[in-house]
């Protein structure tokens, strides 16, 4: 069974316009086309589209995407290659996850604050807290003379 550009976005929940922007720079070279040039995706092909798009939802560029896939067409060939732009890629979102949890415990440090000053009726009476006062999770958000 063969899918058409629209269905095949509906079924992976993604815009026409971005798969045909996938095929425009070399995503999609297992993509079969009819006669009349028509994009014609085959059950086989979620597999590779579900890669594509997790890689480019951890924030991958299009150009390493497109030496990814170009080792997959390789076949059993240049696995060393997919594993480092893999690593390559890992590292990346392990340091995003990094700066992502630093913004959490930022969050939950002035929810916390602001719910101090709340309960002490001022900002200032939070501000003089003794470092001891301080939940110790938060000790990396204040500034200690």
């Amino acid at each position: 069974m063969y899918y058409t550009v629209s269905e095949i976005a509906k079924k992976m929940d993604v815009n026409a316009s971005t798969l045909r922007y996938y095929d425009k720079e070399g995503l999609l070279p297992f993509v079969e086309r009819s006669r009349g040039g028509i994009r014609m995706f085959k059950e086989s092909d979620i597999g590779m589209l579900d890669i594509i798009g997790c890689l480019k939802q951890t924030g991958m560029s299009i150009k390493d995407i497109k030496s990814f896939v170009d080792y997959y067409k390789t076949g059993d060939t240049d696995f060393a290659n997919r594993i480092k732009i893999l690593d390559n890629q890992k590292a990346s979102v392990l340091e995003q996850m990094e700066s992502l949890q630093h913004n959490l415990d930022m969050l939950e440090y002035k929810k916390w604050y602001y719910q101090k000053a709340i309960e002490l009726k001022s900002l200032s009476e939070v501000a003089n807290l003794p470092v001891t006062d301080v939940p110790k999770k938060f000790h990396k958000f204040l500034i200690i003379e």
